[in-house]
Protein backbone atom coordinates (compact mmCIF):
# COMPACT_ATOMS: atom_id res chain seq x y z
CA UNK A 1 0.00 0.00 0.00
CA UNK A 2 1.74 3.39 -0.74
CA UNK A 3 1.44 6.19 1.63
CA UNK A 4 -1.02 8.23 -0.11
CA UNK A 5 -3.44 5.23 -0.14
CA UNK A 6 -2.40 4.92 3.87
CA UNK A 7 -3.29 8.28 4.46
CA UNK A 8 -6.48 8.67 1.94
CA UNK A 9 -7.37 5.39 4.20
CA UNK A 10 -7.13 7.09 7.51
CA UNK A 11 -8.59 10.22 6.70
CA UNK A 12 -11.73 8.11 5.42
CA UNK A 13 -12.23 6.13 9.00
CA UNK A 14 -11.54 9.61 10.89
CA UNK A 15 -14.37 10.98 8.58
CA UNK A 16 -16.63 8.19 9.70
CA UNK A 17 -15.64 7.62 13.32
CA UNK A 18 -17.20 12.02 13.24
CA UNK A 19 -20.17 10.77 11.20
CA UNK A 20 -21.01 7.69 13.39
CA UNK A 21 -20.45 10.25 16.51
CA UNK A 22 -22.71 12.82 15.38
CA UNK A 23 -25.22 11.23 13.84
CA UNK A 24 -25.78 7.83 15.18
CA UNK A 25 -25.73 6.88 11.08
CA UNK A 26 -22.69 4.84 8.89
CA UNK A 27 -21.63 7.03 6.35
CA UNK A 28 -21.45 4.28 4.29
CA UNK A 29 -24.84 4.66 3.98
CA UNK A 30 -25.18 7.72 2.85
CA UNK A 31 -22.57 7.40 0.22
CA UNK A 32 -24.02 3.88 -0.68
CA UNK A 33 -27.62 6.24 -1.44
CA UNK A 34 -25.29 8.42 -3.43
CA UNK A 35 -23.78 5.81 -5.33
CA UNK A 36 -27.11 4.53 -6.35
CA UNK A 37 -29.09 7.45 -7.17
CA UNK A 38 -26.23 8.05 -9.53
CA UNK A 39 -26.37 5.05 -10.91
CA UNK A 40 -30.22 4.62 -11.52
CA UNK A 41 -29.88 7.99 -13.59
CA UNK A 42 -27.45 6.93 -15.51
CA UNK A 43 -27.63 7.58 -19.23
CA UNK A 44 -25.75 5.92 -22.32
CA UNK A 45 -25.41 8.21 -24.72
CA UNK A 46 -23.52 6.01 -27.18
CA UNK A 47 -21.49 3.16 -26.62
CA UNK A 48 -18.21 4.00 -24.35
CA UNK A 49 -19.93 7.05 -22.96
CA UNK A 50 -22.26 7.06 -19.85
CA UNK A 51 -23.71 10.52 -18.76
CA UNK A 52 -25.16 11.04 -14.80
CA UNK A 53 -26.60 13.46 -12.65
CA UNK A 54 -24.09 16.54 -11.31
CA UNK A 55 -26.23 17.87 -8.42
CA UNK A 56 -26.97 16.02 -5.38
CA UNK A 57 -28.95 16.93 -2.73
CA UNK A 58 -28.27 15.19 0.84
CA UNK A 59 -30.71 16.62 3.50
CA UNK A 60 -29.98 15.59 6.91
CA UNK A 61 -31.91 16.56 10.48
CA UNK A 62 -31.74 19.07 12.14
CA UNK A 63 -29.58 18.48 14.70
CA UNK A 64 -27.35 16.63 12.64
CA UNK A 65 -26.77 19.14 10.77
CA UNK A 66 -26.68 21.90 13.35
CA UNK A 67 -23.67 19.80 14.90
CA UNK A 68 -21.53 19.40 11.44
CA UNK A 69 -21.89 23.21 10.32
CA UNK A 70 -20.66 24.38 14.37
CA UNK A 71 -17.71 21.95 13.90
CA UNK A 72 -16.81 23.54 10.94
CA UNK A 73 -16.99 19.93 8.31
CA UNK A 74 -16.53 19.87 5.00
CA UNK A 75 -18.79 16.99 4.81
CA UNK A 76 -20.40 18.19 1.13
CA UNK A 77 -16.69 17.88 -0.33
CA UNK A 78 -15.90 14.43 1.35
CA UNK A 79 -19.45 13.57 -0.20
CA UNK A 80 -17.78 15.00 -3.61
CA UNK A 81 -14.69 12.97 -3.14
CA UNK A 82 -16.48 9.92 -2.51
CA UNK A 83 -19.21 10.50 -5.22
CA UNK A 84 -15.99 11.26 -7.69
CA UNK A 85 -14.39 7.77 -7.45
CA UNK A 86 -17.16 5.95 -7.62
CA UNK A 87 -17.96 7.41 -10.95
CA UNK A 88 -14.27 6.99 -11.97
CA UNK A 89 -14.35 3.43 -11.36
CA UNK A 90 -17.44 3.10 -13.67
CA UNK A 91 -16.50 5.39 -15.85
CA UNK A 92 -19.36 7.95 -16.04
CA UNK A 93 -19.27 11.29 -17.35
CA UNK A 94 -21.20 14.51 -15.40
CA UNK A 95 -23.37 16.47 -16.85
CA UNK A 96 -21.62 19.54 -15.25
CA UNK A 97 -19.84 20.58 -12.38
CA UNK A 98 -20.16 17.94 -9.90
CA UNK A 99 -21.84 19.46 -6.49
CA UNK A 100 -22.99 17.88 -3.52
CA UNK A 101 -25.25 20.26 -1.74
CA UNK A 102 -25.88 18.80 2.46
CA UNK A 103 -29.51 20.62 3.73
CA UNK A 104 -31.23 20.81 6.81
CA UNK A 105 -34.37 19.69 6.45
CA UNK A 106 -37.37 19.68 9.27
CA UNK A 107 -38.99 16.64 7.26
CA UNK A 108 -36.66 14.20 8.05
CA UNK A 109 -36.50 12.79 10.89
CA UNK A 110 -33.13 12.60 13.23
CA UNK A 111 -30.54 10.15 12.61
CA UNK A 112 -32.32 9.68 8.78
CA UNK A 113 -31.33 11.53 5.24
CA UNK A 114 -32.93 12.10 2.18
CA UNK A 115 -30.91 12.14 -1.18
CA UNK A 116 -32.04 13.33 -4.61
CA UNK A 117 -29.97 14.08 -8.14
CA UNK A 118 -30.63 16.58 -10.53
CA UNK A 119 -28.76 17.91 -13.77
CA UNK A 120 -27.54 21.36 -13.18
CA UNK A 121 -27.19 23.45 -16.29
CA UNK A 122 -23.54 23.95 -16.90
CA UNK A 123 -21.87 27.50 -17.23
CA UNK A 124 -19.46 28.17 -19.36
CA UNK A 125 -16.28 30.75 -18.80
CA UNK A 126 -17.75 32.26 -22.26
CA UNK A 127 -20.95 32.97 -20.19
CA UNK A 128 -18.91 35.35 -17.63
CA UNK A 129 -16.60 36.78 -20.36
CA UNK A 130 -19.59 38.61 -22.02
CA UNK A 131 -21.62 39.05 -19.08
CA UNK A 132 -18.26 41.62 -17.79
CA UNK A 133 -18.24 43.37 -20.91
Amino acid sequence: MSALSALENALENRWEALWRRLSGREPAEIVDALRRECDSHAVVCRAGRVMVPNAYDVELAGPVHEELTRRGGRVGQALVDRLARHAARHGYEWAGPLAVHVRRSSEVPNGRFRVASSVMPHVSAAGFRRAGD
